[in-house]
């Protein structure tokens, strides 16, 4: 196991080496730059060289990058050109909680209630459980989670008066967002986990279970709900980094200071440092959710085994 792991955090360096590379790459392919001349002319041509020079854009591309490269080695990420005041490391630290404390109770509402109506519509296939689950499912997948934003800001503060349209820092200001974003992720895991599920109990090994006389919840959580949360696992827990990253509708809609909004606002000022900080933030999330996955098969499943630098079984 551990010789496992330190191969797959060795080849999470090197990835996260050829996804700057990639990004430094195209942030530098698109014509303009964080100083380029606006069509308004506000910035002098002098202001622009010595922010150019301040910021060493006006080396060659390969000695940005190499220099990027060693800082980030360091830490040291650059300072945003949006927020010059403060690091990029210092922006993330600042914004980045906020956007937590929304994401995690959003993973914690959206996997329990989907995998609740998931494994509700599979054991009541057919039914009108099964029926009303998938439709709203269905709803909650097509339905952009800035609408979902609009319609609650109109029930419950225009309509109803019993919460604030935005705004943050109390506890009622994560009823709304939580409901908002979470809408999405659940209705994928609960037709994920329908599915799981329906395909475990077609399997050989659930109807020799119950033909050898087990008790049904016995059958359901040890043979049913063990296996179909294999396939879950590979499935749905890539979106938790997706969610702890942030929305920039939901933050935008709801007035949060997260670090969803950087998302956009980096790449419409050419934030440099900006961008690449937060390209390598997601990147090394989705790295380390996928070895974790891996890690988690062995726990689930005790016929896979992880040994050299694979997963066997």
């Amino acid at each position: 196991m551990g010789r496992y792991l330190i191969g797959r955090l060795l080849s999470l360096i090197f990835v996260l080496f050829a996804v700057s590379l990639i990004a430094f790459m195209l942030m530098h392919a698109v014509p303009g730059g964080p100083f380029a001349p606006d069509e308004k002319g506000r910035l002098p041509e002098a202001t622009r060289v010595a922010q150019m020079k301040k910021y060493g854009l006006d080396k060659p591309i390969y000695v940005q990058y190499v220099r990027y490269i060693w800082h980030a080695v360091h830490l040291d990420f650059g300072v945003p050109f949006q927020s010059p005041t403060e690091t990029v490391t210092g922006l993330i630290a600042r914004t980045w909680p906020v956007t937590i404390k929304i994401g995690v109770p959003t993973i914690i509402l959206a996997y329990t209630v989907g995998t609740a109506l998931g494994l509700i519509a599979a054991l009541r296939q057919n039914s009108i459980i099964d029926y009303v689950v998938s439709f709203t499912a269905t709803l909650g997948i097509v339905l952009p989670n800035f609408v979902v934003a609009m319609w609650l800001i109109l029930f419950f503060s225009v309509y109803l008066g019993w919460l604030e349209p935005g705004g943050w820092g109390k506890p009622q200001n994560y009823i709304m967002p939580v409901l908002a974003y979470s809408l999405a992720p659940m209705a994928l895991v609960a037709r994920y986990t329908r599915s799981c599920v329906l395909e475990v109990m077609r399997a050989d090994y659930v109807r020799t279970a119950r033909a050898k006389g087990l008790a049904e919840n016995r059958v359901l959580f040890w043979h049913i709900g063990r296996n179909a949360l294999i396939p879950l696992i590979t499935i749905l827990l890539p979106e938790i980094p997706n969610i702890l990253t942030g929305s920039i509708f939901i933050e935008s809609v709801f007035r949060i200071p997260g670090l969803g909004r950087f998302f956009v606002t980096s790449t419409q000022q050419r934030d440099y440092p900006m961008i690449l900080a937060l390209v390598l933030l997601i990147a090394a999330f989705w790295g380390i959710t996928y070895i974790i996955t891996d890690v988690l098969y062995t726990v689930l499943d005790p016929r896979i085994r992880i040994g050299g630098s694979a997963v066997r079984t």
